[in-house]
């Protein structure tokens, strides 16, 4: 399938060649928390080219290797991510900075202030809709799942029209980053001198948007330096440009492959944010977090040494039978329980209310445009992909053209 940016590059060869093509993990992933649920693995390193680390399975251990940060650090993640995304990426900060950060930011996700950007996302999801709605079919990945969550982020940021295009090779370059680290490190300066500029600008007369708020937001005195607005900026990104319409493809892609949950949230719309919540237990859009050990411990019975690595596998853990009764179904009815596909403990996904919105009001939008929203039944069947992003790579649909 080849995607386009909004500037006309095709850029499928390097959002889709981090999935590694997988297309079925779960079946694995249920012997391995059954046999070897902390494993040996392989995993990159700087130097040799690859190390030993261990992979966690199961819900209990997942979710203790990211409660436990003063065990298992996120330092990797700063020094992997580093080159492309600044110094202070707040997924790769352990405390006392990750706390510090955190408090100058959480103020703008807080579900209050992402209230406020329901109006520009309805804008843009509508916006991409007009140019399909006429015509009784689409393909929704490249057309729209793909699209809007990044330019809802231009809006937020409140970046000028002109440069939204720019925008989104930039962020699609970045997330080359592991595939392709020349592309990425190049983007990474340009995007650097352009939100530098910005936040100058911010700084001298602030609007109202997530960027003037970054600038201006103040706790005990103490403010963000351009250089964590920057790795701010950069960490949005990825939530932009994978997060959020992988999440969104497969809700979609969720209810079209199951009637009668489709029929029930088209009665009812309340039903979309438990959807919302079940796809992302059903079909983490991340599927695994990487930690490294401070000290000596015991984890499920296999002792780790300090500064052996750690990979805590969230797509396992969210389908752990001990957990949910059949887990490898989609089923928006289920009994509630909290999954830990936005992650555990102090690095808990801080867009969690963001996604949740654009996800429902992506879907709720395709659903009242799109009558008689359906699966094109002259195609192959889609099917979500990826060991480390999942997402369906295409989806094409019929409707009744209004």
């Amino acid at each position: 399938m080849s995607v386009q940016s909004d500037d006309g590059s095709d850029v499928s060869r390097t959002l889709f060649a981090v999935t590694h093509d997988g297309t079925e993990p779960y079946r694995s992933y249920w012997s391995m928390r059954r046999d070897t649920p902390i494993a040996p693995c392989e995993m990159p390193g700087a130097n040799s080219g690859s190390e030993r680390g261990y992979a966690a399975y199961r819900y209990e251990h997942v979710e203790r290797v990211l409660r436990d940060h003063s065990t298992f650090s996120s330092r990797n993640i700063r020094e992997a991510l580093g080159p492309a995304m600044g110094r202070y990426p707040l997924v790769g900060l352990d405390e006392p900075l990750h706390g510090r950060s955190r408090s100058l930011i959480s103020n703008a996700f807080h579900p209050t202030t992402v209230g406020r950007w329901e109006r520009a996302t309805q804008r843009v999801v509508n916006g991409l809709i007009d140019r399909f709605a006429g015509r009784g079919s689409a393909e929704l990945v490249r057309e729209f799942t793909f699209r809007f969550p990044l330019r809802v982020i231009a809006e937020i940021l409140g970046l000028p029209p002109r440069d939204h295009a720019r925008f989104h090779r930039w962020a699609i370059e970045l997330i080359s980053f592991p595939t392709r680290p020349y592309e990425a490190v190049r983007a990474s300066g340009e995007l650097r001198a352009y939100v530098a500029r910005l936040v100058d600008e911010r700084r001298r007369s602030p609007q109202d948007d997530l960027l003037s708020q970054l600038v201006e937001t103040r706790v005990n005195g103490d403010h963000l330096g351009g250089e964590e607005i920057f790795s701010f900026v950069c960490l949005l990104l990825p939530a932009g440009a994978q997060t959020a319409h992988a999440a969104t493809g497969s809700l979609l892609l969720g209810l079209l492959l199951h009637r009668d949950q489709l029929d029930a949230v088209l009665v009812d719309r309340s039903l979309l944010a438990q959807a919302a919540e079940e796809t992302i237990r059903w079909e983490p859009p991340l599927m695994t977090a990487a930690r490294v050990v401070l000290s000596d411990v015991e984890l499920g019975g296999v002792v780790l040494t300090a500064g052996t690595q750690v990979v805590a596998n969230l797509g396992s853990a969210n389908h752990d039978e001990s957990r949910w009764a059949s887990p490898d179904s989609f089923d928006i009815f289920r009994e509630r329980r909290q999954s830990i596909g936005f992650g555990a403990g102090i690095h808990t996904c801080l867009g969690v209310h963001l996604a949740k919105m654009e996800m429902r009001i992506a879907v709720d939008a395709v659903l009242d445009r799109c009558r008689g929203l359906r699966l094109d039944g002259t195609r192959p069947l889609p099917r979500v992909h990826g060991e480390m992003f999942r997402m369906p790579t295409g989806l094409p649909v019929r409707f009744t053209p209004s």
